[in-house]
């Protein structure tokens, strides 16, 4: 049988290549997984969108995994065309404090955000219909972010707990991992691989569950 498909996209000031270690991990999971990249800061959110789009229309029913500014970008392709299921590691869906704070109180800071400001400080908006859609969140506060926009409450040190907490995910869980770490941990790449077979999270993953 053929392997399930899946792009991985990367986050703000990332490249593809920075997706590449969650990508062996996948791959060792039995998908056929492909980093995609796009230009995080220079290009437009309907650029970076459409191209994703493209290669679901080449592909139908391929799944999605996107890290922060990624997982925005991975729901609003889903909701455009036959995508399968998306997991979002740290994504800002209810929008992103720390893009707020960087734009508004960093010097030069709307060129740092870029493009996709509005996108960030925006967020997901609703979920796609029909697309189950999972979380894994980080909780271990490491990263100027949090110290930029006074987050409040537990934070990966990027992005609040709040914020990756939206109306209709099927699935939301809590690892023990930084904003960047999560594209490194062993437990987020098990935990994406468990949703993307099978819409849930595993029943070991249950201690580090939010209900």
């Amino acid at each position: 049988m053929p392997r399930p498909r899946v792009v991985l996209l990367h986050g703000l000031w990332m490249h593809a290549p920075a997706m590449q270690w969650f990508a062996s991990r996948l791959r060792r999971d039995g998908f056929d997984v492909a980093p995609m990249g796009y230009f995080s800061v220079l290009e437009s959110t309907e650029n970076a969108v459409a191209r994703i789009v493209r290669a679901l229309d080449r592909q139908p029913g391929t799944h999605l995994v996107g890290h922060s500014l990624g997982g925005l970008m991975a729901l609003q392709a889903a909701a455009r065309a036959r995508a399968g299921r998306v997991v979002c590691l740290g994504s800002p869906l209810a929008g992103s404090q720390a893009a707020d704070g960087v734009a508004s109180r960093v010097p030069g800071g709307r060129g740092l955000i870029g493009q996709h400001r509005e996108l960030l400080l925006r967020g997901a908006g609703t979920l796609p219909p029909g697309i189950e859609v999972g979380m894994v969140a980080g909780n271990l506060p490491r990263g100027l972010g949090g110290a930029v926009a006074r987050l409040q409450g537990p934070h990966d040190g990027t992005v609040a707990l709040a914020e990756t907490r939206i109306p209709g995910l099927a699935a939301h869980v809590v690892v023990e991992a930084s904003h960047t770490g999560l594209i490194f941990s062993r437990e987020a790449a098990s935990l994406a691989a468990c949703f993307l077979r099978d819409g849930r999270f595993a029943e070991t993953a249950a201690l580090a569950a939010i209900a």
